[in-house]
């Protein structure tokens, strides 16, 4: 995968098709600290220990199409650029997936296009509620798609009026959150 954002992508449907109804994107970049955190948590049916000490094996799936290769492919790129993967679940609370990159390595990935990624997963899923949470040193973006909607009154969220301003709305706070280092 090109950049984090298709990692998340990819981690964010693997917590779909666990059934999850609420999921958890943070981002956590920290200049001082030289880290970026991608971290995803849901409250899918979780994943047995048995196959939690397995899922970094490329070869191992629980899927039942016996597919998938996200979450070694997210390790590769978290070890590329000295970091790590940690996955903590439990059978029917669900899965936590964080990642850690050392933020200036050479072979880390660039996070990619956020906005797109979050306007995919929540027009294609409306009936999953997404947080979003992006904190760069003191600086932080906020979105609950739980909150959105129960100010839509009844508008579905993914509703294409609805989606280009949502759009709008992320763009330009992931942007706000750039400037200024």
């Amino acid at each position: 995968m090109d950049d984090l954002s298709l990692h998340i992508l990819d981690i964010v449907e693997n917590s779909i098709e666990a059934e999850a109804s609420r999921i958890e994107i943070r981002i956590e970049e920290n200049i001082k600290n030289n880290t970026l955190k991608v971290s995803i948590k849901d409250n899918g049916r979780g994943i047995l220990k048995e196959e939690l000490a397995k899922l970094k094996d490329p070869f191992f799936t629980t899927k039942k199409k016996k597919t998938g290769l996200g979450i070694p492919l997210l390790c590769q790129s978290a070890y590329e650029a000295a970091g790590e993967v940690r996955i903590n679940s439990f059978p029917g609370k669900g899965t936590e997936i964080s990642a850690t990159f050392q933020l200036n390595h050479i072979d880390r990935k660039p996070l990619g296009d956020l906005t797109s990624t979050l306007i995919a997963l929540i027009s294609g899923h409306p009936e999953v509620d997404f947080i979003f949470e992006y904190r760069k040193n003191n600086k932080r973006y906020f979105l609950d798609t739980d909150e959105i909607k129960k100010e839509l009154d009844g508008v579905p969220i993914n509703y294409p009026g609805v989606i280009k301003l949502l759009k709008g709305i992320i763009k330009e706070g992931i942007e706000e959150l750039m400037k200024g280092g």
